[in-house]
């Protein structure tokens, strides 16, 4: 299945103007020993400086400032823990819980359209705290609690939004296909929603970081028993593994061992958080970081494996289920072109007809924490801004039909 899938990767690419160098054309380049060498940051400064500019006009110098600048964070309550009294001491800081005050306002508005008596489609129970816009204060950092689990994570508030948009509902079923370092799958287990939630991520040293959060914040009942399975598989090849019956089947890829569990009343939801050039990370950390010079061809690649990740995760889709496709990046390349080929591929490879759902809605609901772009072509988009520096975060909604 996941040649197929390959192959119109690679025909996207060629109608894209990224057709392979012929082997005559190719040269080495000879590298001077004297030739300065930039650190990594400074070639991703360079980069955004060039795509950037072009992508997003008169609005990047303004976001260029705000991606140089100290990043706000949030404080996601920790529903394992005394959840109340957390969210009493955060308020003592004068922050204020931005999903539960943007749902409010929400209902106290009939003359925006929308039924008075409705929530909007947001997955429940999630509490996060941030401070008002033009507020730089800083959370401390969080402790251990009465109950024995840490009281709250810190996190870009915009990394919720992914989670808020997959709209869970108690006894789904949960995929979380590149799940490391854990903050997003916390969040998922914060819903309440999970009945089987499946975290998996290729990378061996990601997971150990995604078991140390779920130690720290999970109670371990839950950790070790059949609700959470943290898995190191490779996501491409997920739809081969689960194809369209995710809803009906967990697999415990440790172990090798498939379990039945019985049917849920709703259809799979599959968040898929790929790897990307996390912008803001590149412009700040030298560690890991993707425009280093001998990951270039990594970084080339990163919009073919995107699109593998995305098709694997709607491969595992049952119909009617949902998948959210995340970045922590600008780049359309990453984000819209993304998710538009990986519908072209299934449409033409496999007669799989994916719908993209309006989360025009986001906008409003959360215009007062976050600043959102508003010339998307699929999703949304956060961008950073210095009275509301969260983000990048990019998020598209889809649900499959066949």
């Amino acid at each position: 299945m996941a040649a197929p899938i390959l192959r119109g990767v690679r025909e996207l690419l060629k109608h894209a103007n990224f057709a392979p160098v012929p082997r005559r054309l190719r040269h080495k380049k000879k590298w001077a020993a004297t030739e300065p060498k930039f650190p990594a940051s400074q070639l991703a400064l360079q980069n955004f400086d060039m795509t950037y500019s072009v992508q997003f006009g008169d609005l990047w110098p303004s976001i260029r400032v705000s991606l140089l600048s100290e990043q706000k964070y949030g404080a996601l309550v920790n529903n394992f823990a005394a959840w109340d009294h957390v969210s009493a001491k955060l308020e003592q800081l004068s922050a204020r819980d931005f999903v539960s005050d943007a749902i409010s306002c929400w209902k106290l508005e009939p003359e925006s359209g929308h039924s008075a008596t409705l929530s909007p489609d947001c997955s429940p129970n999630l509490r996060c705290f941030t401070f008002a816009r033009g507020d730089v204060s800083c959370f401390p950092s969080a402790r251990l609690g009465s109950l024995g689990v840490m009281d709250y994570y810190l996190m870009d508030a915009a990394s919720l939004l992914p989670v808020l948009a997959l709209g869970l509902q108690p006894g789904d079923i949960v995929l979380d296909l590149c799940a490391a370092p854990g903050g997003k799958t916390l969040a998922l287990l914060q819903t309440g929603c999970c009945r089987n939630l499946a975290a998996n991520d290729l990378s061996t040293a990601r997971t150990s970081r995604l078991q140390k959060v779920l130690h720290s914040y999970v109670p371990q009942d839950i950790r070790e028993g059949n609700r959470v399975r943290v898995t190191s598989w490779d996501g491409r090849k997920w739809g081969e593994l689960e194809g369209d019956t995710y809803d009906r089947w967990t697999q415990h890829l440790c172990l090798y061992v498939i379990l039945r569990i019985e049917p849920g009343p709703h259809a799979c939801q599959v968040l898929v958080d790929v790897p990307c050039t996390t912008d803001r990370h590149s412009l700040h950390e030298e560690e890991n970081n993707i425009f280093q010079r001998s990951r270039k061809k990594e970084r080339q690649m990163l919009p073919m494996l995107q699109v593998q990740l995305l098709a694997a995760g709607l491969l595992a889709t049952k119909p009617g289920g949902h998948v959210v496709y995340s970045t922590c990046s600008l780049s359309h390349l990453q984000n819209e072109y993304v998710v538009q080929g990986t519908i072209e591929l299934l449409a033409n490879q496999y007669s799989i007809k994916v719908q993209v759902e309006d989360l025009s809605h986001f906008r409003k609901l959360f215009m007062d924490t976050f600043c959102f772009f508003p010339s998307c072509q699929v999703g949304e988009l956060v961008i950073p801004n210095l009275m509301a520096n969260f983000g990048p975060m990019y998020f598209c909604k889809m649900r499959r039909l066949t």
